[in-house]
């Protein structure tokens, strides 16, 4: 059986709307997290969205391809980012 490489991993990496900070949806402090997203999403010059619908786009994007992989504990914490991010933006 051939396995396909999963491409949204690559995605995440290599986003060519945002310069994302390496392993930023890794860490463990949602500020940190939504800080670094936004930081990413104002300097963009490739982003075709407003800063905020870019970074709220990428971590959605993240935690939807994650999937079932992802742990109970880590989705609340991301979906704790989109209340930081939320603030951060003033939304």
């Amino acid at each position: 059986m051939t396995y396909k490489k999963k491409w949204s991993g690559e995605v995440t990496k290599t986003s060519f709307a945002l310069d994302l900070e390496e392993g930023v949806f890794t860490w463990d402090n949602s500020k940190k997290i939504a800080a670094s997203l936004k930081r990413s999403a104002e300097a963009s010059t490739r982003r075709k969205a407003a800063p905020f619908q870019s970074a709220m786009s990428m971590l959605n994007f993240y935690i939807n391809r994650a999937g079932k992989n992802l742990k109970l504990e880590r989705k609340k914490l991301l979906e704790l980012t989109k209340v930081e991010l939320r603030k951060l933006f003033n939304k």
